[in-house]
């Protein structure tokens, strides 16, 4: 989403924490977050809310409840009861494996939270918008993108299947349907995305540009359990 402990960062972990901690089991068993990053993910504030919970990622903070790994080489020791896996899914190398592999080490009935991006709706006046709205102090993976964009002087469609195609990054359809084929689905939502890395903007702002027509919403919030498992 965003470089790698910056500010937005921050406001994207203080943002989803709500939607997070609103749909995880009571405060028993382990939770693992896939994908921390440097910031230590959610795991800070699960911890605070009594949680055992753990951090798997190759640039996760230092400390005994962080895994230096990806998420297919971490060794989890016992089951988990949730997996939060935030903007993680859709840059992996085998999004079949990763998503099998989450299924085999949650508990029955365990929670998977996932929040994505939906990368085949950031459309071109999607994209204009943000790109009109970003900070001057702060750099990050939308300057670098404007910049690469107007520098290549194609159409932001054939700019965003070129970048697409050299990232290997999934669409929001794909991920959908992969945990569809594997979990329960219980609750999918669709909304702002973008918005820490804008200078100023809130995610009500940007829902409210979703919901006037403006922008399309980049942003999924899926929770799902195990098929067959006990509600």
């Amino acid at each position: 989403m965003s470089d790698l402990g910056s500010d937005a960062d921050r406001r994207w972990l203080d943002a989803m924490w709500p939607f997070v901690r609103d749909h995880l089991p009571p405060a028993q068993g382990l939770v693992v977050d896939i994908g921390c990053g440097p910031l230590g993910g959610f795991v800070p504030a699960l911890r605070a809310e009594g949680y055992d919970a753990e951090g798997v990622d190759p640039e996760a903070p230092e400390g005994p409840q962080y895994h230096r790994v990806d998420f297919e080489r971490y060794p989890q020791e016992r089951l988990a009861a949730a997996i939060v896996a935030s903007t993680s899914l859709h840059h992996v190398a085998d999004l079949d494996a990763v998503v099998d592999l989450i299924a085999a080490r949650l508990d029955p009935g365990g929670v998977l939270v996932v929040i994505e991006w939906a990368r085949e709706r950031f459309d071109e006046a999607t994209a204009r918008w943000c790109f009109d709205r970003l900070s001057a102090s702060e750099a990050g993976w939308l300057h670098r993108h404007r910049d690469d964009w107007l520098a290549s002087g194609q159409l932001w469609r054939d700019y965003l299947r070129g970048w697409a195609e050299a990232e290997h990054l999934y669409t929001g359809q794909d991920i959908l349907a992969g945990l569809g084929a594997r979990f329960d689905t219980k609750l999918v939502l669709e909304g702002p995305y973008f918005f820490p890395d804008l200078d100023g903007v809130t995610a009500v702002d940007e829902q409210a540009a979703i919901d006037t027509g403006q922008i399309k919403a980049n942003g999924i919030s899926y929770i799902g359990r195990h098929i067959g498992s006990a509600v």
